[in-house]
């Protein structure tokens, strides 16, 4: 691995065209957790070969509005390719599959629907309310080290009520929630970089006694607008822990206390007792 390699996200994910729908890639050693790809980046790698194959097909659309991806396997730092297939063109919506291959092995494969957000469309109905958390001058900034590469990328400022965990104790509420911005020294959040942060603070199994790395199965993110301002309040909690798995919600708010994105996936989680 290049030892200089990009930070910027845009760089880091950024794919080349190999010919006959397929696109190169490089991953990144700076979006990693426990020295693999951290699932959100490759959602952000995947989704770039998808966007430009379907530009490439004639679609109209530039966002990705809604993808899930299941992780077949984990794959390795450095060289992988994208296969893409433009499944369907339609006037308000483009859909997309994509497989991530490394060393001819599939270790993702994503399914994508395509679609326009316009920054100033109308909220007619919304479900959802933004959720207590701390001020972000009290929510102390995540260390970065070589275990989670990602904290390099971006600052995450988590509230010290669901940080218990890292003194040793144990929580009755599987919950995580903080303030998160891109530290990449390029670009702040956009439709595109919401994949990656709708799966980039620690599991909400943590607070409640979880150990070891809780590697993802299945991970879907929906982007429902385009964010606002540098900074996003995030929530991730779990619904329900058992037999070995956990089920994962996320929500994204910006800095209009708007829903710009949410998130579920389904984890291995290990306990030692």
């Amino acid at each position: 691995m290049n030892s200089v390699s990009p930070r910027a996200l845009r760089l880091a994910a950024a794919v080349t065209p190999l010919g006959s729908q397929r696109y190169g890639a490089q991953l990144n050693e700076h979006y990693t957790v426990v020295g693999r790809p951290n699932g959100g980046y490759l959602q952000c790698v995947l989704s770039n070969a998808a966007l430009r194959e379907a530009a490439r097909a004639g679609s109209p659309h530039h966002h990705v509005t809604a993808m899930t991806t299941n992780y077949v396997g984990a794959p390795e730092l450095g060289e992988a390719e994208v296969e893409v297939e433009v499944r369907r063109i339609g006037r308000g919506a483009t859909f997309v599959h994509a497989l991530l291959r490394q060393k001819g092995q599939v270790t993702n494969e994503s399914i994508m629907t395509l679609g326009t957000l316009r920054p100033d469309a109308v909220n007619r109905y919304h479900d959802t309310t933004p959720f207590d958390i701390a001020p972000r001058d009290a929510c102390p900034r995540s260390p970065s080290n070589g275990l989670v590469g990602i904290l390099s990328v971006q600052e995450q400022r988590l509230d010290p009520v669901c940080t218990t965990f890292t003194r040793g104790e144990i929580s009755d509420r599987a919950e995580v929630k903080g303030w998160m911005r891109l530290d990449d020294g390029d670009a702040s959040w956009n439709p595109w970089s919401l994949l990656f942060a709708s799966d980039a603070l620690p599991p909400a199994t943590f607070p409640v006694g979880s150990t070891g790395w809780v590697p993802t199965l299945q991970l879907s993110s929906y982007v429902r607008a385009v964010p606002v301002g540098e900074w996003l309040k995030v929530r991730q909690w779990c619904v329900v822990i058992e037999d070995g798995l956990v089920d994962e919600r996320c929500e994204l708010f910006d800095e209009r206390d708007r829903l710009v994105a949410s998130s579920s996936q389904l984890a291995m989680v290990r306990f030692d007792n």
